[in-house]
């Protein structure tokens, strides 16, 4: 088993009138590769980091002479499919949680698909919004009802609890096991990227902001093009559900960590930007980091990374400067496929998240996608969306949410520098790497050189 640690964001303290971020704290939690493809985290060290940083950020805000009954709500926001099975007697995780990008589940998929007239991956896209895919929580628990024994065991005496980390986070902050709340709500408790959406401010049909990437309606849209229809967000009991057309990018900030970790191309993650700027251009050179498949919007489990247009000039700051196109490549590609399904041509990007530091990246994605991009100065949008959704919840009303009401943020803007021939030059190169990289891997039964066979699905 492999180790990587993760950094994991504690609570964030706003002010409710003028967003200001008063107070955070952030600490580190592994995240385990047990297998090729596996990704798992430990349940009892999210919780126990969750306890940590509410402490580390209640004393920040005792120093700064804040008192700590003047926050009126608390909003919780997380990685989305990540999935935890629970007892609910015993309060004990039965089985790690299955990070959303974890690759286990594809026979599962496989399976699933070769179930449905025509064999189609979009047969319950009308009911769902999504393609039967690995991404999903649903499959995540078929796989632990199917290999983990505890886990089958504790349902069939009534004692399993399902959840994502939202879930398992309010079921121990509100009790556990001595009355805990076991509840969600229609997003996962406003996850990530629905939290950033609103954080952003996006309350308007034909906005779009990048996670890497979101534009919200009033209505489902049933996308045509590879997309996601999901629950933007919904502001209370009796209000109506608004919903995005989403794009789900596998690799985005990972890229990075992979040069850094798995290569050692660069020691830190703000490295890449100065090694990208030297070199100034990939100089041919392409990167398709599909390391979990392609999500949005081709949904091929079986492409894996590669990068092609290597020549003996090629160095390690071109390899820098591809992985960051690669991250524009992606965005674009679900960009034009928004503006297909919704016809509502976006001319603005807004963007959020810790890549949007690296001003190099801000700036080639203005360039390959010919349209300004517009970063906040506080990037932490994903956790004031949160903020701002529990500050106007029913009974709290501490945050008025109507728009003329909105506080202002402060933003920097990128303008395209190159002109759109260029950039769809390099863009139809892209897409040929992508096709490059299809159909790499299967789950057919094969042999490694020891002759033992080689699947991702095993049983614990």
């Amino acid at each position: 088993t492999t180790t990587k640690r993760q950094k994991l964001s504690g609570p964030l303290v706003f002010n409710a009138k003028t967003a200001e971020l008063m107070s955070h704290h952030q600490v580190e939690v592994n995240q385990s590769y047990p297998k090729e493809g596996w990704v798992e985290e430990d349940p009892k060290e999210i919780i126990q980091s969750v306890y940590e940083c509410i402490e580390r950020t209640c004393e920040k805000l005792h120093q700064l002479k804040i008192d700590i009954s003047n926050i009126k709500a608390v909003g919780v926001t997380n990685q989305r499919e990540t999935t935890l099975v629970w007892d609910k007697e015993t309060g004990e995780p039965l089985y790690n949680a299955i990070v959303w990008l974890d690759l286990r589940t594809q026979s599962t998929v496989e399976g699933l698909i070769n179930k449905t007239p025509g064999q189609n991956k979009n047969h319950l896209k009308h009911k769902t919004g999504l393609p039967i895919s690995t991404y999903f929580s649903a499959v995540k628990l078929r796989w632990l009802l199917d290999n983990v024994d505890e886990v089958r065991q504790a349902v069939l005496s009534e004692r399993a609890m399902f959840g994502t980390v939202d879930s398992w986070i309010i079921w121990c902050l509100t009790g556990g096991r001595n009355g805990g709340v076991h509840c969600t709500d229609v997003t996962n408790c406003l996850g990530d990227q629905s939290a950033a959406l609103v954080g952003q401010m996006c309350f308007k049909e034909g906005q779009a902001k990048n996670t890497y990437g979101t534009g919200n309606t009033k209505i489902p849209v049933m996308s045509d093009h590879g997309l996601l229809t999901t629950v933007a967000y919904k502001m209370g009991k009796e209000e109506p559900a608004c919903y995005a057309l989403e794009g789900s990018v596998a690799i985005a900030g990972a890229v990075v960590r992979w040069l850094k970790d798995n290569m050692g191309i660069v020691q830190s993650s703000s490295e890449i930007e100065t090694l990208a700027a030297a070199a100034g251009s990939s100089y041919g050179c392409y990167f398709v980091p599909a390391f979990s498949g392609l999500y949005a919007p081709y949904w091929e489990p079986s492409a894996r990374g590669i990068i092609c247009g290597l020549t003996q000039f090629t160095n390690r700051n071109h390899l820098a400067f591809a992985a960051l196109e690669a991250v524009c490549f992606q965005t674009r590609e679900i960009l034009e496929a928004m503006n297909q399904d919704s016809g509502v041509p976006l001319t603005m990007l807004q963007v959020d998240g810790g890549m949007t530091s690296n001003r190099l990246l801000m700036q080639l994605q203005a360039d390959i996608l010919c349209m300004s991009v517009v970063r906040p100065t506080m990037s932490e949008t994903t956790a004031l969306g949160a903020a701002m959704a529990a500050g106007a919840a029913e009974g709290v009303e501490v945050w008025n949410l109507n728009p003329d009401h909105l506080p202002h943020i402060t933003s920097e803007k990128y303008i395209p520098q190159i002109n759109c021939d260029e950039s769809e030059f390099r863009f139809a190169r892209w897409k040929k790497a992508v096709q490059r990289a299809m159909n790499w891997e299967t789950i057919e039964p094969c042999c490694s050189s020891n002759g033992t066979r080689l699947s991702y699905e095993g049983n614990v």
